[in-house]
């Protein structure tokens, strides 16, 4: 299985605030869009998973430290590493870079909840092995 996963994002006004700097919470905008672009990479249709087997991912726990700003125009590096896979939840660690200097340091537990109820629900065995064979 793929472990890890990253994807480039360019900082926009829409990003930032009145200072050019990345408001706080578009991190955590840029951590989701990795881990929806590393699942469509292992063939995870979210929607799909949804209308087909009512199942759905929603975050359960973030820990974010921030170590410094991303600014407008600045390419940065989003990144995600498969931490451990849960009957119910997977952890990521993920992180922010812009070129060597690391920004964001993050912990995300993603938990697997049933579409109707919205109660966690045991993510398929079978899943674990196309994932490990991603």
């Amino acid at each position: 299985m793929q472990n890890s996963f990253r994807i480039s994002v360019r900082v926009y006004w829409e990003d930032t605030d009145a200072g050019g700097v990345v408001y706080y919470a578009n991190y955590l905008n840029f951590m989701e869009r990795c881990r929806s672009e590393w699942l469509r990479h292992l063939g995870v249709d979210q929607q799909r998973l949804r209308l087909e087997r009512g199942l759905q991912f929603a975050v359960a726990n973030v820990r974010v430290d921030f170590l410094g700003p991303a600014f407008l125009n600045d390419e940065i590096t989003v990144t995600a590493e498969l931490e451990r896979l849960g009957g119910a939840t997977i952890n990521f660690k993920q992180a922010i870079w812009r070129a060597e200097a690391k920004l964001i340091d993050a912990g995300v537990r993603v938990a697997c909840l049933d579409s109707g109820t919205l109660k966690p629900r045991a993510i398929p065995n079978e899943m674990f092995t196309e994932w490990r064979h991603g």
